[in-house]
């Protein structure tokens, strides 16, 4: 049986186009939807006299769960719907959630952060510590319509981003687009010409480097998905800047994110971290799984 797609909604408008690109998601990989609303409202039910209407946050809680099915059943009546009101904190229960889920969606700001935050403390951490892929829902319209019939790879270090590549891979064969697998590079300023192990040509040495863990990350996901149209590039700058620039025309950006010894979950670098707050597009952050 397919682990279901999760989606964290709370009734913002945010987490309402989260589930729009949910429903799509699920449609496109005949997966069941499961839309899951996060609250400790159950801790006050004690306090409230016999007799009491239920906590207001617990109807909103239904109440949202309720708007938020009938817009996926309205967007796709093919994909199966399920709902639960969980009385947990938001970021505890969807780390649960994910641990059978084939991945969690959330939008990039909730109900009640405030304005101007560029991305929601729940989207953030849920991304930082998730055993499964998380996919932070953001971007223009063209990004989040997926008009640009293009995936965007990140390729990181391949051992933190392996299962990057699979699930790209997988994503651009569901959506019959070209995936675009981007390493970038860079020259250190000290490095010069004297230098004995760059002959004279730091750069090209630098770009062959980024080749050549380019080839090493794709090797295996080319032979299992013959049929995705690849288009491998090495740029020269830093990786969250060119990332981020090419997100502009992408449906989806990813990126691999590897568990570091001796810290609680994951720990976001710099590459996830500013793509996850300033992508023109949707955001996948994908772990290795244990």
């Amino acid at each position: 049986m397919e682990l279901p797609l999760v989606v964290g909604v709370d009734g913002s408008e945010a987490s309402l186009v989260a589930v729009d690109w949910a429903v799509d998601q699920a449609a496109r990989h005949g997966l069941p939807l499961r839309l899951v609303y996060a609250s400790l409202w159950e801790r006050y039910e004690g306090v409230a006299p016999v007799g009491v209407e239920r906590p207001s946050e617990q109807l909103i809680a239904e109440n949202t769960l309720t708007a938020a099915a009938e817009r996926a059943r309205q967007r796709d009546p093919d994909v199966k719907v399920s709902v639960e009101a969980v009385p947990e904190e938001a970021v505890s229960a969807l780390l649960r959630e994910g641990r059978n889920a084939s991945a969690v969606v959330t939008g990039s700001r909730g109900r009640g952060e405030l304005k101007g935050l560029l991305l929601g403390s729940v989207s953030l951490a849920v991304a930082a510590r998730a055993s499964c892929p998380v996919i932070v829902v953001r971007g223009d319209k063209a990004g989040l319509a997926g008009t640009h019939e293009r995936i965007l790879l990140g390729a990181g270090d391949p051992a933190a981003s392996s299962e990057a590549a699979r699930f790209a891979f997988r994503e651009a064969e569901a959506r019959a687009c070209v995936l675009d697998v981007v390493r970038a590079w860079r020259c250190p300023a000290h490095e010069t010409a004297d230098h004995p192990l760059l002959a004279g040509e730091p750069a090209h040495h630098h770009e062959q480097q980024a080749s050549a863990v380019l080839d090493t990350l794709i090797h295996e996901a080319v032979a299992g998905h013959p049929g995705v149209r690849v288009r491998r590039d090495t740029v020269e700058g830093p990786a969250r800047k060119v990332l981020l620039h090419r997100s502009a025309a992408a449906d989806l950006v990813v990126v691999g994110a590897q568990r570091r010894h001796g810290h609680y979950g994951l720990q976001l670098g710099r590459v996830a971290h500013t793509l996850l707050h300033h992508a023109a597009c949707p955001v996948a952050i994908v772990p290795i799984r244990t």
